[in-house]
């Protein structure tokens, strides 16, 4: 079964907009896990935009299914992760200034750092995730990088999707069985939504979580936070 983490910075970006305390990160997590969520992501990013480091700390006493914390391997986003001890963190390239993540790492160009960061957690129990795209050279630098699993960068699917359908999953299928082979986990993100997410679910084989952030949330203005996590949930459920 492939999990669904639910990525909160949006619920973040709402109470930043306002001040104050709500809406609650910390409550919507727990409603989220209650509703039938399988994990938990943040992307804490420098300027604290939305998630905050505090937010990190405080979600880290109610997350009780998967953490997820994503983000650029600075030292204070190392430090964070290791005081925090997510079950999962998932290393960008994102530079300070973007928006949302736009790319996957070149693993090549970035070894050596990239395995003193992945040591770093392994130390630690920390399982580790590489955001990449389908770029077999680059699928088997993050294995010899000591990842233990890649997150698919799934924007180039959900834009041909709207265009050719389960089609628009090959690659990722294909980049999947390199990862597999390579003794990668799994994980996917970018842009997934109700629309394309069981096409996607359906065709790329050894899928262990996907994370998903502002498609869900907007979803839940319409439908109601239980209702949006629920038909996601099927979208990866389905017998």
């Amino acid at each position: 079964m492939t999990r669904l983490s639910v990525n909160v910075n949006k619920i973040a970006t709402l109470r930043n907009a306002r001040g104050g305390t709500e809406p609650n990160v910390v409550e919507a997590a727990k409603r989220i896990q209650a509703f039938g969520g399988e994990g938990i992501t943040v992307h804490p990013r420098p300027d604290a935009r939305h998630i905050t480091y505090a937010d990190v700390r405080d979600l880290r006493a109610v997350v009780h299914t998967e953490f997820n914390i994503e983000g650029y391997p600075s030292q204070d986003f190392v430090d964070l992760v290791c005081e925090v001890g997510p079950e999962q963190v998932t290393l960008v390239p994102d530079p300070p200034h973007v928006l949302t993540s736009n790319a996957g790492w070149t693993v090549t160009d970035h070894l050596d750092m990239l395995k003193d960061v992945l040591s770093t957690f392994r130390a630690r129990d920390i399982r580790t995730s590489l955001f990449i795209e389908t770029d077999q050279a680059q699928i088997e630098a993050a294995a010899a990088a000591g990842a233990d699993r890649i997150e698919l960068y799934t924007e180039s699917f959900a834009e041909k999707h709207t265009r050719i359908g389960r089609e628009a999953a090959q690659p990722y299928a294909q980049a999947a069985g390199w990862a597999h082979d390579a003794g990668l986990g799994v994980n996917a993100g970018h842009d997934l939504n109700l629309s394309n997410l069981r096409d996607f679910a359906e065709s790329v084989p050894n899928l262990d979580e996907v994370s998903i952030g502002h498609a869900l949330i907007s979803d839940a203005l319409y439908l109601g936070l239980s209702n949006a996590v629920a038909q996601y949930r099927a979208c990866l459920h389905t017998p």
